[in-house]
């Protein structure tokens, strides 16, 4: 008779070639929606960051068209939970399903982000041609810049809801190793209160001690694709 193959080795064998296809584009799908926001904030922050921006925007369109071609990157994040569903739902079909559900939330979010530079881009083209009062660009400035804060915000409250949603899970099927696991259960609670301590203007999560709020989830979301294309996910543990 065949010998029955150890449990254990079952979960840590390793992964069929769909599976480890699955691993590998979760991973650069990771990669891909975080590197492309990071620097598309940068150059869009960047550009929000100077005084009366809009009356010298036209000179910054590239700038802001490289920002919001980057944020195409976000569309990614729905990718990411579509293709963890089938891995996951075993663990909890309702948190994978949520999963999904804030990952489309966190796509919305970025939309909303998307309109900061194409406005920019528009009134600073308004100010230039003169169809736009250049007396009113410090107005129209604060403005972009509130919607910014606001859509960045958005952003990482959906982030902080998908992502525990994902981390739970994680932790749950063993599909990668506890340790990284944890990781992102700290991650987005940390996150989280980063959020919660700017809504009430204790910190500002762009500068200083606010991001220190997104320290881990920088590190969970470089280490985690990292191991997905050296590794790939475990099987899941047979019930």
């Amino acid at each position: 008779m065949p010998a029955v193959a150890d449990p254990a080795m079952r979960r840590s064998g390793p992964t069929t070639a769909s599976t480890r296809k699955t691993a590998a584009l979760v991973g650069v799908l990771f990669l891909t929606a975080t590197t492309a926001f990071i620097f598309a904030d940068m150059l869009i922050g960047g550009v929000l960051s100077r005084p009366d921006f809009l009356t010298g925007a036209s000179s910054d369109t590239g700038s802001l068209a490289t920002g919001a071609s980057l944020l195409a990157g976000q569309f990614g994040v729905v990718g990411i939970a579509v293709l963890l569903f089938p891995l996951l739902k075993r663990h909890g079909e309702s948190l994978a399903l949520a999963h999904v559900g804030f990952r489309v939330a966190e796509l919305a979010a970025s939309l909303f982000y998307l309109a900061v530079p194409l406005v920019v881009i528009e009134l600073g083209a308004g100010v230039r041609d003169g169809t736009i009062d250049a007396s009113a660009s410090t107005t129209l400035g604060a403005l972009v810049q509130a919607q910014h804060g606001v859509a960045t915000l958005l952003i990482y409250l959906v982030t902080t809801a998908a992502g525990m949603c994902m981390a739970v899970l994680l932790y749950r099927s063993r599909l990668i190793p506890r340790p990284i696991a944890i990781l992102g259960l700290v991650t987005y609670p940390a996150l989280l209160a980063g959020c919660l301590l700017d809504l009430f203007n204790v910190v500002d999560m762009t500068q200083g001690v606010g991001l220190l709020a997104l320290a881990p989830g920088t590190v969970f979301e470089v280490i985690l694709p990292i191991w997905l294309f050296v590794k790939g996910f475990a099987f899941p543990a047979q019930d």
